[in-house]
Parts: structure tokens; C-alpha cells; sequence
């Protein structure tokens, strides 16, 4: 498919996402919307693809909503869609999704980055979830999401001040790991490659559904759905790769189910 703010590419079983708004600092619009849920399903049916990476074009990952867009919104909904579906459906995809925060990251963007299973963030680079100062309420589940990745001080601190962190404030916090910037892009592929091609796809997708239940879950119906997940994985032939890869000193070679 021909996108016409992101770009879309598969380097070594990872599938890359770009906002590409470089000029507008890759700020959100209703066609960015729907081209990232049209390239994130692409990814995750995909077959050759075993990691998706989001990240940004130029200097940004992403400046939030479009000003001009949301100035002209006044007393409406920014997004008609069902809100409870607008990027919740990135918790679903069942493959590691990353988020590659290049540079500065607001708003909406950061919303994004919430749903995603990793974010790495770029050493001296700049976050904010600005709500207050635009007399706004906290969007798209951010409030449900940051206490439960940081803690609820950590997510008061943020929400209720508006204030930007540097990228080291946003690592200390827990929210974000911290990569240099010098050798960002380079450093996140070969973290996106490693899970890529190092891990048991079948191993990974049922890991993050257990992290994704497990939020809601007692610790006995985790330990519960962990033995019964470990009894099934021992007929695999994942299960065999793995030992005999690692007995034989080789690089696996995982079945793509």
C-alpha cells in the first residue's frame, strides 16, 4: 500500500513504521490515524515480520495533535471514531510492538507510545503529556495507562503539571529505556533484530498475552495460566529448537507459527 504520512519497510523480520510529517514535526492528523492502524495490522499478519518498530521522521516521533487541526475543533470531538478502539487495539497486536522516540514527544504521540510493549527513547530528547496547559483532560486511556507503567505519583507528576521531562527524567521514572542518541535508529534495530530472530514467535505472542491478563488477574490464575501454557509449549518444536540450538552452540531457527 502507498502511504501518504508514514513510511513502511521490513529490514530483518522487523517491520519499521515511520511518521513522515518531518516539517510539522510528524504531528497527529485523522490519515496518520488510519494509515498506522492499516500498516500495524499489515505488520502483524505478516508472516516475514516478527517485531514492529514506530518512530519518526527527522527531529520529532511525534508533536501531538496538529494545532491547525485541533484549533478548528472547538467544542467538538477531535475523533469520531469509538474511542474505546481509537489505540487501545495496539494492546492486541501479537507482536512486539516498539516505540522508537527519536526526538520530542507530545500529546497524542505519546498516547502511542503507551500501548507500545517497549520504549526506547533517545538521550537528551523531550516528552510532555501537556493537557492541563491546554485546558484538556488526559486522552485516549493515558490516565488508566501511566499510573500502571510508573506508578500514580510518577503519573500525577506528569498529568497534573504538564511539564516536559528530558528523556533521563522519563528513564528514572521508568517509562521509558534510555539509548544513546548519537547511534539511536542503529541501536534500535538491533534490539527490534534480536527479538526478532533470537526469540520463539509463538513464545513471544502468548508472553504478551499473559502480561496483558495479567493486569486484571489474581497471582493464582497467572501461576494457573502459566502451567498450563508451559505443559503445551513442551510439545512445540519451538520447545525442541530451543534446547537443541543452545546444546549445539547455533543460531535458531524458530517456526514463524
Amino acid at each position: 500500500m502507498n502511504y501518504q504520512q508514514l513510511q513502511y519497510e521490513v529490514r530483518d523480520k522487523v517491520a519499521v513504521i515511520t511518521f513522515n510529517r518531518p516539517d510539522r514535526l510528524n504531528a497527529w492528523t485523522a490519515v496518520l490515524k488510519g494509515e498506522l492502524r492499516n500498516a500495524v495490522m499489515a505488520a502483524d499478519s505478516d508472516g516475514a515480520v516478527n517485531c514492529i518498530v514506530l518512530t519518526g521522521a527527522g527531529r520529532a516521533f511525534c508533536a501531538g495533535m496538529d494545532m491547525e487541526v485541533l484549533g478548528s475543533m472547538r467544542g467538538q470531538s477531535a475523533d469520531t471514531s469509538d474511542p474505546t478502539e481509537r489505540y487501545s487495539y495496539l494492546m492486541a497486536v501479537n507482536k512486539p510492538l516498539i516505540a522508537a522516540i527519536n526526538g520530542a514527544v507530545s500529546g497524542v504521540g505519546l498516547c502511542v507510545a503507551l500501548y507500545c510493549d517497549i520504549r526506547f527513547m533517545a538521550s537528551g530528547t523531550k516528552l510532555s503529556a501537556p493537557y492541563a496547559r491546554r485546558g484538556l483532560a488526559a486522552e485516549h486511556g493515558s490516565a488508566w495507562l501511566l499510573p500502571r507503567l510508573i506508578g500514580p505519583m510518577h503519573a500525577a507528576d506528569l498529568l497534573l503539571s504538564g511539564r516536559t521531562v528530558l528523556a533521563e527524567e522519563a528513564a528514572y521514572m521508568g517509562l521509558v529505556n534510555l539509548l544513546p542518541a548519537e547511534s539511536f535508529r542503529e541501536a534500535v534495530q538491533q534490539r527490534a533484530s534480536d527479538i526478532a530472530n533470537l526469540g520463539s514467535p509463538r513464545s513471544v505472542r502468548i508472553m504478551k498475552r499473559q502480561m496483558l491478563l495479567a493486569q486484571q488477574q489474581s497471582i493464582e490464575a497467572a501461576i494457573e495460566l502459566a502451567d498450563a501454557e508451559i505443559v503445551a509449549c513442551r510439545t512445540t518444536s519451538d520447545f525442541k529448537e530451543g534446547i537443541a540450538h543452545f546444546m549445539e552452540k547455533r543460531a535458531p531457527k524458530f517456526s514463524a507459527q
